[in-house]
């Protein structure tokens, strides 16, 4: 098969699994402003399903899970590494994210790009980006 009969658009949606499910939800719709389209809880799978959006229209799923695996990062593992989020001036976002109690880098700028970028973490520990837009 061609890749260009595909025709990939955009990202529709990142899909991350919390260990605490309020204490992820308060990170996502509170402190990153994410806001809500839906939550579910499934029974069968003892899971909640939040479905949140960005102001562009990507989405995030966040799930609960009973005793989900602590996913590994460092040392860096193989597989998805981080989520980024553009942002119009990093190092205000970073000022209103230690506002809230969040642990955030120091903002570097990227040697290729010349923009502003930064680390922080979710509170499982996933590895969340700002860069400049």
């Amino acid at each position: 098969m061609n890749p260009a009969t595909l025709k990939l658009r955009a990202v529709h949606h990142v899909a991350i699994i919390a260990s605490d499910y309020a204490r992820s939800k308060h990170f996502y719709v509170e402190l990153l402003g994410l806001k809500v389209l839906a939550e579910n809880y499934r029974a069968a799978r003892d899971s909640w399903k939040l479905d949140l959006a960005l102001p562009d229209g990507t989405q995030l799923e966040l799930f609960s899970f009973p005793q989900p695996p602590v996913r590994p990062s460092r040392p860096e593992a193989c597989g998805l590494r981080h989520l980024c989020f553009a942002v119009a001036d990093v190092e205000e976002a970073k000022l209103a994210l230690e506002a809230q109690g969040v642990a955030v880098e120091p903002v570097r700028v990227d040697e290729y790009t010349g923009k502003a970028f930064t680390f922080f973490a979710d509170p499982d520990g996933l590895p969340l980006e700002l860069y400049q837009a």
